[in-house]
């Protein structure tokens, strides 16, 4: 984690949340972190991420709760130890994402998380009995956020999100799209991720050596290299996502735009958890939900947008994604 990487002030939210009717206290925690209370007042604020650590850990230690009291039992300081020593021991990414979702549900009593596999697609579901819908939506995403990031720490990988839902709304951020992928619905009424099958058979490469470490840094490892927005594939995102596909640069004319050998600029991504292609595809389907929503464009005007050259291999590509035809998508839109 870089001195550079920095977080949405929103996500200190459901950190905090427990600390809402103490101001006092809960601003002594922000000033002992580094960070000024009145970012708080700053809806499209920043914090820096090592800041956001440090008041990480601070809060489960105050708490006495991993979970920041957003379930009525929680998880007392070492119940995601005891969980992760498990998970290591797991051939493969599905045998381990099983067992810490039954490892979570030793403790959690409010929340309770599913994994299905449908062909292609996995679905990791998130149910609840939370009766606030403010608690409710930051329990439900933090249960996400801790259970993706296991799952990239154990595969040493990024794993791409195709599609999220948050069964409560809340403001959208402008981390949304490198956090939860390129198809966000709020407040639709459930709450799941969907991706790619495939990934659940990546072998889990991590060891006991490798979790010490982890263990004493879990809150980057965990969240924010997630939210990296200052990152070399958040910069590069943004770059695609300001130019048409017709206008988007090889990897060697970034990288001598950032002054650096194309196999370094390789590396810092590869660093991040992402390649060059990846990134151009996850803008390509950013570029293809967003012209679906607007409603606006044909099909056929929205494979050419988003950079196919046949409106058949666009057909192919959005059905591998969620499953659907974009007529399908779009109808289903319409609907709600």
């Amino acid at each position: 984690m870089r001195d550079s990487d920095s977080v949405a002030v929103y996500f200190l939210s459901p950190m905090l949340h427990a600390l809402r009717t103490d101001p006092t206290v809960r601003d002594s925690y922000l000033r002992a972190a580094g960070i000024d209370p009145h970012v708080l007042q700053q809806p499209q604020g920043r914090v820096p991420a090592k800041a956001v650590a440090r008041l990480w850990l601070a809060l489960i230690q105050h708490l006495d709760d991993e979970f920041f009291c957003l379930d009525s039992h929680g998880m007392p300081l070492g119940s995601f130890a005891l969980i992760c020593r498990g998970l290591i021991l797991e051939p493969n990414l599905e045998k381990a994402l099983r067992q810490c979702l039954a490892g979570f549900g030793l403790f959690l009593r409010d929340l309770r998380g599913s994994l299905s596999v449908r062909g292609g697609r996995a679905l990791l579901s998130v149910q609840s009995s939370i009766p606030d819908p403010l608690t409710r939506v930051y329990a439900e995403e933090t249960y996400l956020v801790l259970m993706i990031g296991m799952l990239c720490w154990l595969a040493g990988r990024r794993i791409a999100i195709d599609r999220t839902e948050l069964a409560v709304g809340r403001p959208a951020q402008e981390d949304d799209l490198l956090l939860w992928g390129p198809d966000l619905r709020l407040g639709s009424g459930r709450t799941e991720v969907e991706f790619d099958s495939g990934y659940l058979q990546l072998p889990v490469v991590q060891n006991v050596a490798a979790l010490k470490t982890f263990l004493r840094s879990a809150p980057q490892g965990l969240v924010i290299r997630f939210r990296n927005h200052d990152g070399l594939v958040a910069k590069v995102y943004r770059h695609l996502r300001a130019r048409r596909h017709g206008q988007w640069p090889t990897l060697a004319v970034l990288a001598q735009e950032q002054g650096i050998s194309a196999s370094t600029f390789r590396r810092q991504l590869e660093r991040e958890g992402r390649s060059y292609q990846q990134i151009k595809d996850e803008v390509r389907r950013a570029r293809a939900f967003e012209h679906l929503r607007e409603g606006v464009l044909s099909i056929a005007e929205i494979a050419e947008q988003a950079g196919f050259q046949e409106p058949s291999a666009f057909h192919r590509a959005f059905k591998k994604w969620t499953g659907q035809s974009p007529g399908s998508y779009r109808a289903l839109l319409a609907q709600h």
